[in-house]
């Protein structure tokens, strides 16, 4: 065995010596050339291609001095750490007696090995080795930047065409969804409330919302139930709609629901699972709900005509406790010897140096309202004069509150309508009027081809029935000795002194009222019939409209005007109502037509009796507020928003009215 060892060590004896001097050589070239670096970067600089031509054959002798394997571990290790070190090489069981560092990577390099993106930084430990260059140049060389400046243009020219497509794709989509949705008929019939957000918190009453729509759905399956003859579960789906619908009951509120409803809407939810597995048909289901809509459209639009049918007939009542004071104060009206019944300061009656007022009212609440609230807000109260009208049922009413209740230093007086001997039909074309058979078959018969639902029924209001309504038209007549007077609706509430309208210059008119040609509906085309010549001919369609309820009149120009004698004009042309519908204000527009002074409107401010939504800024300041519409203060359908300025003038706690049951 030992001549085999020998023999063994000495034939590996040449092959190390020869591994020897093949290290050796590079090391003594680099030795050597060593004084090119070392000259400093003057001569790297002033000749590069000298450089490039020996690290280009340096090159070539590494690859002769080299095998394949090694180069593989060259290329290996420059791709993971950046420039070749020997020290890399130790953990491959490499020889370390020789170390290169910073070896500028040539083309020919390149084609070996690719840079890597990751360098990792090599610390120097005191003075740099005469064969290390900085890492920088390296990395930092302008053929790479500019690689890695065409290589990033690349990502952001191919991620821009991606996206274009992306676009392109959903472009075609959208365009897609929006011609198939044009295929579908999806008429919208009117808004209701299971698809109206209700709350702005979408979870608020969710069970309820949610028991309504499966009784729309149940609904739905019943009727194909029914019609694809599937018995069991029609009787199913008929009695967990009635289960539904009794629990639901009149609730709109998830508080308002029992605990145990939870149950059957889990159960509904169960059943109409099955009715969908069994019995679900896109184009059925949809019709079915077209249906429906339609259904409920045209409920919807019965219960509108409905309501303002009902809304009519209120505004023509009288509530019971009104009612009730009027009879009550009527009874001890009478039961009062005749020297009690007579008003004080009846000598302030023909003062024209006074403020008279005329009020022409049936409602004893109402009037009480008015007079009340100018006294409290009157500077001067003993300066002013009410002067009121009424009919023989409510006379007695009248008189006998006033008389217990007497607007302090104010004077007033009340008049019957029916002991005006001059009012009769001979004069008043409107009286001969609602005395002929027409104006009777109009009035008191129910079928009128020619008219029909609440138009008619406005129309048929007893208010224009009443003299009353008319009598603004004959003020002289009423008032002959006074030189102005201010007309007050019922329906009104005073918030301010009004003795300031007395020095309004009313310019030679007749009539001071506010415009109210704010809005479209309140000029002349809404109220006059323009396809009859006579009013084509005499008036302006886009005239503006002016309000009753608050009216400055100076008398004395109305007499010279003959207003009275306008008026009638009209009135008998207007006997078949072709001019115009019943009422006060179509005649007053054409009678004081180029007559009226228009006064600033905070002095009055109007439709507290049927609109919402007018400003409360502008009620405040008014001096007068007007509740004109169907729903007065009074009324059980008032706008309780509106309620409390009006409420506040009332004397509640009368024992009239707490007999009568009148509360706030």
């Amino acid at each position: 065995m030992a001549p085999n060892n020998n023999r063994t060590k000495g034939s590996h004896f040449p092959l190390l010596a020869f591994l020897f001097l093949c290290l050796l050589a590079p090391l003594l070239f680099f030795f050597f050339a060593s004084p090119l670096h070392d000259q400093g970067d003057d001569s790297a600089v002033s000749s590069e291609k000298v450089a490039r031509s020996k690290e280009w054959q340096a090159l070539q002798d590494l690859k002769l001095l080299f095998s394949k394997e090694v180069l593989d571990v060259i290329v290996s290790n420059t791709n993971d750490v950046g420039p070749l070190s020997l020290e890399n090489f130790r953990k491959n069981n490499l020889s370390a007696s020789w170390r290169v560092a910073g070896l500028r990577t040539s083309n020919a390099m390149n084609q070996l090995n690719q840079p890597a993106d990751n360098v990792r930084e090599e610390k120097q430990n005191g003075k740099e080795g005469r064969f290390s260059v900085d890492r920088a140049q390296w990395t930092g060389s302008p053929a790479q930047l500019s690689r890695r400046q065409l290589i990033e243009k690349r990502k952001e020219k191919r991620a821009a065409e991606l996206v274009k497509q992306d676009d392109e794709v959903i472009v075609k989509l959208e365009d897609s969804a929006i011609e198939h949705s044009k295929s579908v008929d999806s008429a919208v019939l009117g808004k209701y409330n299971i698809w109206r957000k209700e709350n702005e918190n979408e979870n608020a009453d969710s069970t309820v919302r949610l028991i309504r729509d499966q009784i729309i759905m149940a609904k739905v399956y019943l009727s194909i139930a029914k019609m694809k003859n599937k018995l069991q579960l029609y009787q199913e789906l008929e009695f967990q709609l009635k289960e539904s619908q009794r629990a639901l009951g009149e609730a709109t509120s998830d508080a308002d629901m029992h605990h145990s409803d939870h149950e059957k809407m889990k159960t509904m939810g169960q059943v109409l699972s099955k009715a969908k597995e069994q019995l679900y048909d896109c184009e059925l289901v949809t019709g079915k709900l077209r249906a429906m809509l339609q259904t409920a459209d045209e409920q919807v639009r019965g219960l509108k005509k409905q309501s303002t049918f009902l809304s009519q007939l209120a505004a023509k009542t009288i509530p019971d406790g009104i009612h009730c004071l009027s009879m009550r104060l009527t009874i001890d009206y009478y039961l009062l010897p005749l020297e009690k019944r007579k008003f004080p300061r009846s000598e302030n009656l023909e003062n024209p140096s006074l403020y008279h007022y005329a009020l022409f009212s049936d409602n004893v609440l109402a009037a009480s309202v008015v007079v009340n609230s100018t006294i409290v807000n009157a500077k001067d109260p003993s300066k002013h004069v009410f002067h009121l009208v009424t009919d023989k049922l409510n006379f007695g009413a009248m008189n006998m509150w006033f008389l217990l209740n007497p607007p302090g230093k104010a004077t007033i007086n009340v008049e019957n309508v029916d002991e005006f001997k001059w009012l009769n039909s001979s004069y008043c074309p409107v009286l001969r009027q609602l005395e002929s058979a027409t104006m009777k078959e109009y009035y008191f018969k129910a079928g009128h081809p020619t008219t029909t639902g609440a138009s008619n029924l406005k129309y048929r209001n007893p208010k224009y029935l009443s003299m009353l309504n008319h009598l603004r038209f004959y003020l002289p007549q009423v008032y002959p000795k006074l030189d102005k007077i201010l007309f007050l609706d019922d329906d009104i509430v005073v918030q301010k002194d009004l003795t300031g309208l007395w020095a309004v210059n009313l310019n030679g008119k007749v009539n001071g009222a506010v415009l109210t040609c704010g809005e479209s509906f309140h000029r002349f085309d809404k109220y006059l019939n323009f396809s009859n010549p006579h009013i084509a001919k005499n008036f302006d369609p886009n005239a503006c409209g002016w309000a009753y309820g608050m009216n400055m009149f100076d008398l004395k120009v109305w007499k010279k005007k003959d207003i009275t004698g306008i008026y009638h004009k009209w009135q008998n042309l207007n006997e078949d109502r072709v001019l115009w519908k019943l009422g006060t204000l179509p005649p007053g527009l054409m009678t004081f037509y180029g007559l009226t002074h228009p006064l600033n409107k905070s002095w009055h401010v109007l439709g507290l009796g049927y609109n919402p939504s007018v400003d409360r800024s502008e009620i405040d300041t008014a001096a007068v507020i007007h509740y004109n519409g169907n729903m007065k203060p009074w009324l059980e359908i008032a706008m309780t928003k509106y309620r409390s300025y009006w409420t506040k003038y009332v004397k509640f706690n009368h024992p009239y009215l707490q007999n009568c049951k009148l509360r706030e």
